[in-house]
C-alpha cells in the first residue's frame, strides 16, 4: 500500500515523516545488441505481463472495425477514508452540528454565513459540500445519485484492512478469495474475442481490485508506451527485434515483438483522440489528467470495459476544514475533474458509468486537531450511463449518540457490494455475482435502470 494515500500510521494514529521522492519515467535508450538490452532499454521491462504475450499485445488505437464499442465502467478509489458527512451533509440532523462546530458545514438556508459557505441543497434533508459545485448540474439533471451510509462490515478503522476488503470484494478483510472484485468479474464474463484493454489502471500500481485479471494493464499515461525517438530509429528497432525473435522464438523474444508493434501503433495514434472536446477544461493533476486519458482510450474504441484510478490524501486527522483548506481543496479537484470528464465524454457518456468510494468515512466529532478520524459508514457516488439519479439513497441510521456504531460514527446500512454488484448485473451483463462477490447476495437498490 502507498504510504502517501494516508497521514497516519494506518490504525488512526498520526505519524511524521517525509513524502516519498517521486521517481521520474525513464526515457527509452536506443543502442543495443542483445535481445535483453532491447527490452531493457525501451522500459519494457516494467511491464508487468500476466502471460506469455503482452498486455498491449495486437491493441491498435484506431476506431474498430467490429464495433467494440461497450459500456464502460470507471471507479474513482479516494484512498484515505474520505470524510461522507462532509461530501454529503445531512443538514437537518442537530447532532451533526453540534458534533462539528468548525469543521461542519451550515445548512443551504443559514443566514448567518455566505451563499458559498453553505452546503448545496439536495433534497431538503442532504446538502452537497459547496467545493464539489461543479457536479450539482449532473445531480439536477438526474445524471448523479448518493448513496449515503454506505460501506463494508469492517469495523477495524484500518486503512490496511478496510481497503483490502473492498477491492477484494469481501464483507471484512478475512477467508475469502484473494483475486480482486474486478478480476473476478472480468473472469465471469469473459468472451473469446476479448481485447488485452479490457482493464486499465491508470497509475504507477496495478490496484487490488485488478489483481489476478490477465487482461489488465497499469500506466500512468499513454505517453509511456510511446517511443521517444524519430521515424527512423524506430523502424530500425522494430527490424533489430524481428531479426533477434527469428534466431529465438521463446516468450520473451514473442513478448517484446507484439509490444513493440503496440509502442508503434501508440506512436501513430491521432492526436485528435487525445484532445479534450465540447470546451472541457481538465485541472492539471493526477486525476484530471487520469480521466483524459480514459477518455482518450474510450474514444479509441480499444476495447475498454473498466478503468481504474486512484485519489489519495483524504486521511484528514488535523486541519480538515469545512469550506477552505485541506478536504475543500480536495474535493474542488475530484468534482473539476470528473466534471470536465462527463464534458468531454459528451454523448457517449451514456455507455460510461462512473462509481467513486472510499474504504471507510470519519467519526462524527471532529478531533482536538480540527479534523475527524477514522469512522465507518460514508458517501458513494454514482453518475452516467443508466443512473437512475437526482437523488440521495439511503437507509438512514441517524446521528443521535445512541444511533452511531462503534467509539461514535455513522453505520453502514447499505453494503457496498449491492451498489456494485448491481451495477455489474445492469450495465454489464453479469449474471453470475456470485463469483464475484462470494458469498454475498447483491440486493439492488433500484439506482441503474434495468
Amino acid at each position: 500500500m502507498k504510504r502517501d494515500w494516508m497521514s497516519c500510521d494506518g490504525q488512526g494514529a498520526l505519524e511524521n515523516r517525509p513524502s516519498a521522492p517521486k521517481t521520474a519515467v525513464p526515457t527509452p535508450t536506443v543502442p543495443m545488441t542483445t535481445r535483453r538490452n532491447l527490452l531493457v532499454g525501451l522500459g519494457l521491462g516494467t511491464l508487468a505481463w500476466a502471460s506469455p504475450r503482452s498486455a498491449l499485445a495486437g491493441v491498435s488505437l484506431t476506431p474498430s472495425t467490429q464495433g467494440r464499442s461497450g459500456n464502460v465502467l470507471v471507479t474513482i478509489f479516494l484512498r484515505g477514508g474520505a470524510d461522507g458527512l462532509s461530501l454529503v451533509v445531512p443538514y437537518r440532523e442537530d447532532n451533526y452540528h453540534r458534533k462539528r462546530p468548525n469543521v461542519g458545514l451550515p445548512s443551504p438556508t443559514d443566514r448567518r454565513f455566505a451563499a458559498d459557505k453553505r452546503s448545496l441543497n439536495l433534497d431538503g434533508f442532504f446538502g452537497l459540500n459547496p467545493a464539489l459545485a461543479p457536479l450539482l448540474p449532473l445531480y439536477r439533471d438526474g445524471n448523479m445519485a448518493v448513496v449515503h451510509a454506505c460501506g463494508s462490515n469492517d469495523e477495524t478503522r484500518s486503512h490496511f484492512e478496510a481497503m483490502s476488503a473492498m477491492e477484494r470484494g469481501l464483507a471484512t478483510d478475512g477467508s475469502g478469495p484473494a483475486s480482486g472484485w474486478i478480476a473476478r468479474h472480468l473472469a465471469a464474463t469473459e468472451h473469446p474475442d476479448d481485447t488485452p484493454l479490457r482493464a486499465v489502471a491508470i497509475g504507477s500500481t496495478m490496484p487490488d481490485s485488478l489483481r489476478g485479471a490477465t487482461q489488465a494493464v497499469a500506466m500512468n499515461s499513454l505517453k509511456e508506451y510511446r517511443l521517444r525517438t524519430d521515424t527512423k530509429v524506430q523502424e530500425d528497432l522494430m527490424r533489430d527485434l524481428a531479426k533477434l525473435c527469428e534466431m529465438n522464438r521463446d516468450e520473451a523474444g514473442l513478448a517484446g515483438s507484439e509490444t513493440l508493434k503496440v509502442l508503434h501503433e501508440l506512436n501513430g495514434l491521432n492526436p485528435a483522440e487525445q484532445k479534450a472536446r465540447h470546451g472541457a477544461q481538465y485541472p492539471e493533476s493526477d486525476l484530471g489528467r487520469g480521466l483524459r486519458e480514459v477518455a482518450t482510450l474510450i474514444r479509441a474504441d480499444v476495447g475498454l470495459e473498466v478503468a481504474s484510478l486512484d485519489k489519495g490524501g483524504w486521511d484528514s486527522h488535523v486541519a480538515q476544514g469545512g469550506t477552505v483548506g485541506w478536504l475543500p481543496n480536495l474535493l474542488q479537484d475530484l468534482a473539476a475533474s470528473i466534471a470536465a470528464f462527463t464534458t468531454d465524454m459528451g454523448p457517449e457518456m451514456k455507455r460510461v458509468t462512473v462509481v467513486v468510494m472510499s474504504e471507510f468515512g470519519r467519526r462524527l466529532a471532529e478531533n482536538n486537531g480540527l479534523g475527524t478520524d477514522h469512522g465507518h459508514g460514508g458517501a458513494l457516488f454514482l453518475l452516467g450511463g443508466g443512473v437512475r439519479g437526482g437523488r440521495v439513497v439511503s437507509r438512514w441510521p441517524g446521528l443521535d449518540d445512541d444511533q452511531l456504531t462503534g467509539p461514535g460514527d455513522l453505520q453502514a446500512t447499505t453494503d457496498y457490494r449491492d451498489v456494485l454488484g448491481e451495477v455489474l448485473a445492469r450495465r454489464h451483463g453479469n449474471a453470475r455475482l456470485g463469483e464475484v462477490f462470494v458469498g454475498h447476495r447483491a440486493k439492488f437498490e433500484n439506482l441503474i435502470a434495468a
